[in-house]
């Protein structure tokens, strides 16, 4: 699985952004797929992540309200809507796909398959 990520920006607080994921492979549909960030300085860490069907989310708890993450397994996309964007939310953000069988991974381990990263700053 390849992956392409994009749609980072700059947006003020309180602000709205989507970036998307495009994945290249005829196994997009038989894996779940995260979305991380990291910040300057400071490790990796989750955000959200789907199931293969789409039914099953997981957020991470800062996020969880404010952002929206969803997948069209015909267009090989996974998107993430981020709503009432904070300061804190600026970092590089990267899509991920999670070929193993079960639930969604949360953690970086989890995933064997990582996109290039788009930039999201969140500034006045």
């Amino acid at each position: 699985v390849q992956l392409q990520a994009s749609g980072g920006g700059l947006v003020q607080p309180g602000g709205s952004l989507s970036v998307s994921c495009a994945a290249s492979g005829r196994t997009f549909s038989h894996a779940n797929m995260g979305w991380f960030r990291q910040a300057p300085g400071k490790e990796r860490e989750f955000v959200a992540a789907i199931s293969r069907s789409g039914r099953i989310t997981y957020y991470e708890d800062s996020v969880k309200g404010r952002f929206t993450i969803s997948r069209d397994n015909a267009k090989n996309t996974v998107d993430l809507r981020m709503n009432s964007l904070k300061l804190e939310d600026t970092a590089v953000y990267y899509c991920a796909a999670d070929q193993r069988t079960g639930l969604p991974g949360t953690t970086q381990y989890d995933y064997n398959y990582w996109g290039q990263g788009t930039q999201v700053t969140v500034s006045s």
